[in-house]
């Protein structure tokens, strides 16, 4: 069997001390492989943002491993762990973080000017994607005078210009409305089928989640169910 793109052993997160204390994951463990799409899915405060950031590697855990091909990432510190981040991740967030005076050009290369592109090469990655997304005639215009749905997809535009082998979607819908949303939707669906990036959805919305491989319910920082979804 292929070894897991993913995994996590007994992840706990802890926030604060004594009877401050809060455990947001409680002994966690998962395998995500490589070309899944894979839904996580619970209510606010049931700790499934916390399991993103930490499979994300934007957070550590308390306690407990995550490998990443089946290295420890616990290893990882300084520029090592932004390296890895930066190459294997694209991210999708609800709040699209654009900066809003910046061209859509200049937001979507960020993380090739982080990781040390040269101008040309991130300039010539950046359209082919922006292209890719049916927004090449934005790429001048600053971020701020986008729709919500053009500012999602300049955000998975962001997401895509690194070839990351995982997307994280953190409620990606969130802000859009019902149409817009369903747009969006195909647009990671499509990427996912058609280039084999794994997909990690985090939401509240079971429709969206329906159109996962998988379905991981966490409550009260544990996983209470891990389904496949029927095709």
């Amino acid at each position: 069997m292929t070894t897991p793109i993913l995994s996590a052993r007994d992840v706990r997160k802890s926030y604060g001390r004594g009877s401050n204390r809060f455990d947001a994951l409680k002994g966690v463990s998962l395998d995500i492989h490589e070309g899944e799409s894979v839904a996580i899915i619970g209510r606010s405060g049931s700790g499934k943002s916390t399991l993103m950031h930490v499979l994300a590697l934007l957070d550590t855990p308390t306690d407990g491993t995550v490998e990443l091909a089946g290295a420890d990432t616990g290893t990882l510190r300084g520029a090592s762990l932004n390296r890895t981040r930066n190459t294997t991740f694209g991210f999708v967030f609800q709040q699209f973080f654009l900066t809003p005076n910046a061209s859509v050009l200049e937001n979507v290369v960020l993380p090739l000017k982080i990781a040390g592109v040269g101008r040309r090469e991130r300039r010539r990655r950046g359209l082919a994607v922006l292209e890719q997304l049916e927004l090449a005639d934005k790429a001048r215009n600053a971020a701020v005078n986008l729709s919500g749905g053009q500012k999602q997809r300049s955000v998975i535009a962001r997401a895509l210009v690194n070839d990351p082998r995982i997307i994280f979607a953190d409620e990606p819908t969130g802000n859009l409305d019902t149409a817009t949303g369903a747009v969006v939707e195909d647009l990671l669906f499509g990427l996912h089928r058609e280039q084999g990036i794994t997909l990690i959805v985090v939401t509240h919305d079971e429709e969206l989640a329906a159109r996962c491989d998988r379905r991981i319910h966490i409550r009260d920082g544990r996983i209470v169910d891990d389904e496949a979804v029927a095709a």
